[in-house]
């Protein structure tokens, strides 16, 4: 065992404020606790503590050194940070949820088209039909290369058929979907 000496708060303060990291690793260690179950109790949840904790002595990190220990405890110097902190954290939630409300509002639609509900059910029960109609390979190619995004060496070889086999028939499926969606005519 070494000669651990106990060292005040005013000597830690004053080891660390010098740059001394180890002192301010021993005053971490001290109050870690302490400060995370006030920021929890102001913050509400483990993972927002945690990081108002962080956040906490990062800044007395960076204000040690204009500190002036006026008790023998850190401890209030640190509930005051934490306090501050907790509240930035508070309002940063509060004003993502109201950005994050609001985009959402902005994306829905105001009216509801019934017509184009309508089109595009109908466009869609085409295809399914459409779809149905392909032998069951067909259908497979399809399944893997256009809905599950397989390329066509990985859908040939989950089919168990060549390469230029799964690009030929997905090539012919295309055509004949694209009859289907695109009107008449055109």
């Amino acid at each position: 065992m070494g000669d651990a000496v106990e060292r005040t708060d005013a000597e830690l303060v004053a080891a660390a404020a010098g740059g001394s990291e180890t002192a301010f690793r021993e005053i971490f260690r001290a109050y870690a606790r302490p400060v995370y179950w006030i920021a929890h109790g102001l913050v509400g949840n483990t993972a927002d503590a945690e990081d108002v904790m962080q956040e906490t002595f990062l800044a007395a990190w960076r204000k040690i050194g204009s500190l002036d220990l006026v008790s023998e405890s850190l401890l209030p110097w640190l509930v005051t940070i934490c306090r501050f902190q907790s509240a930035n954290r508070i309002r940063r939630q509060r004003r993502d949820r109201t950005h994050t409300a609001a985009a959402l509002d902005e994306a829905l639609p105001s009216t509801v088209d019934v017509e184009e509900q309508v089109i595009t059910q109908a466009l869609a029960d085409r295809i399914v039909d459409e779809l149905g109609t392909l032998s069951s390979l067909d259908q497979e190619v399809f399944r893997l290369c256009a809905t599950e995004g397989y390329a066509y060496q990985a859908a040939a070889e989950q089919l168990g058929v060549s390469h230029a086999v799964v690009r030929n028939r997905l090539s012919r499926i295309r055509t004949r979907l694209r009859a289907v969606v695109e009107p008449e005519g055109t």
